[in-house]
């Protein structure tokens, strides 16, 4: 019975001590508590879907898929790493993975571009760092990618 008596009692005493506004509702958190992360911003339509890059001098190709990007070198061992998706920063997409040991992280802005070699002309300017070495080119949504004579 003492057991029983001791417990009301600390749940009285913790219940006292949470604070209430005036109707028993529970109060507001304090001005200055953390305020809660904002929602992710949507993804704009401009970078959604599956997206390829491709540079010259050196030639590389990249491919942005749901769940890996894939980079594409001669004369180097494909690189794959899980897409995290995207974030916007500055008016750019960027994603940033973990391929094998390196650090991949890919940049694509809203901006024509020409590869340099062709009179091919994209819609996004693309760069791609991993590890230490920067490749610079053009990318474009998969399934519109510019083609020879076409």
């Amino acid at each position: 019975m003492r057991s029983i008596v001791f417990a009301a009692a600390s749940l009285l005493m913790l219940a006292a001590c949470s604070p209430q506004a005036p109707d028993g509702a529970a109060a507001p958190p304090p001005a200055d508590a953390p305020a809660t992360p904002p929602a992710a911003a949507p993804i704009p339509e401009e970078f959604s879907g599956d997206m390829d890059a491709r540079g010259t001098e050196p030639f590389w190709g990249l491919q942005i898929r749901d769940t890996q990007i894939t980079l594409q070198r001669p004369d180097h061992p494909v690189v794959v790493g899980p897409n995290p998706g995207l974030v916007m920063k500055d008016g750019k997409a960027v994603w940033e993975t973990q391929a094998g040991t390196n650090r991949l992280v890919v940049t694509l802005s809203l901006a024509a571009c020409s590869d340099g070699m062709s009179d091919l002309k994209y819609a996004y300017a693309a760069e791609v760092v991993l590890g230490g070495e920067t490749l610079k080119g053009c990318a474009g949504k998969a399934d519109a990618m510019p083609k020879e004579g076409a």
